[in-house]
């Protein structure tokens, strides 16, 4: 048996219990089509990354997943599918995605792969898509007053940036932890509020701006401390936006970035054709 057909039941996580999808919703789906074209189910997309990266030498058994997702309860199942897989994840992120555990966190991720292995970077933000076909709201479970925000930190941070845009100013860098992460979102999106505002749909450009953001981020923390994996090891990096839905449709993903880098920071592979 090959290290990639190797179950290793005692040590990986039971299998999520997936959310049964008896039929998509058509009002979501389509407006997933509509408004992130190339988006595609989570299932689908950790079983695509699997197959890519064994044909580029990664063994399941000693890759390691790294996620920056954020906090939310919703963006678990991606999460999940992937872990299915590749075992734990390190966790590197906070409030909407961003990967807040930054160089220090990536730089303990890359101590921890398996000898011999490579790492898998997962990132982005996310949005939802509620039963009526809205983007930036979902349907939680257990609560039936209709919709809500999501990403609710990402909202906020929109709403921030409109503030500053009408003539408030700027939140200095906060000086404790008490609410840090949501004053640093709010000033890494807001040199993208023009470009939010004067969008045709805002609601959809948000995730857009904010996985620009959060990739210049993850660039810089992959830059500076990609030293950090040992010996042959590589880093694949798949960054792109969650996309939420009510109980009973899948998630789906939209992949932006997919690629693999050597430990000194060079692209080797670019992936994203894989998608075609």
């Amino acid at each position: 048996m090959s290290d990639n057909e190797r179950d290793d039941r005692e040590d990986r996580p039971e299998s999520a219990k997936k959310r049964k999808v008896e039929s998509e919703d058509t009002n979501v789906t389509d407006k997933i089509k509509e408004s992130f074209p190339g988006a595609v189910k989570s299932a689908d997309l950790a079983a695509h990354v699997k197959a890519v990266l064994n044909k580029h030498d990664y063994v399941d058994a000693k890759t390691l997943i790294a996620t920056s997702f954020c906090c939310d309860e919703v963006n678990r199942e991606l999460e999940q599918d992937i872990t299915s897989i590749y075992n734990f994840n390190f966790s590197m992120g906070g409030l909407a995605g961003f990967a807040f555990g930054g160089v220090t966190s990536f730089g303990a991720m890359a101590h921890h792969i398996p000898d011999g292995g490579s790492c898998l970077v997962v990132y982005g933000p996310h949005v939802g898509i509620d039963k009526d076909g809205t983007v930036g709201k979902v349907n939680r479970r257990g609560r039936h007053n209709g919709s809500g925000p999501c990403c609710g930190s990402a909202a906020a941070a929109a709403a921030y940036c409109r503030s500053v845009q009408a003539g408030a100013k700027p939140n200095p860098s906060p000086e404790d932890a008490l609410d840090a992460q949501q004053t640093f979102v709010g000033n890494m999106l807001l040199p993208e509020a023009d470009r939010i505002s004067s969008s045709s749909d805002p609601s959809v450009e948000l995730p857009l701006a904010l996985f620009d953001v959060q990739d210049e981020l993850m660039n810089k923390i992959i830059g500076k401390a990609c030293g950090e994996v040992a010996g042959e090891g590589k880093i694949a990096i798949l960054g792109g936006i969650q996309i939420n839905t009510p109980t009973g449709t899948s998630e789906y993903f939209l992949p932006k970035v997919f690629e693999i880098r050597d430990n000194k920071g060079e692209r080797v592979a670019d992936l994203m054709g894989s998608f075609a």
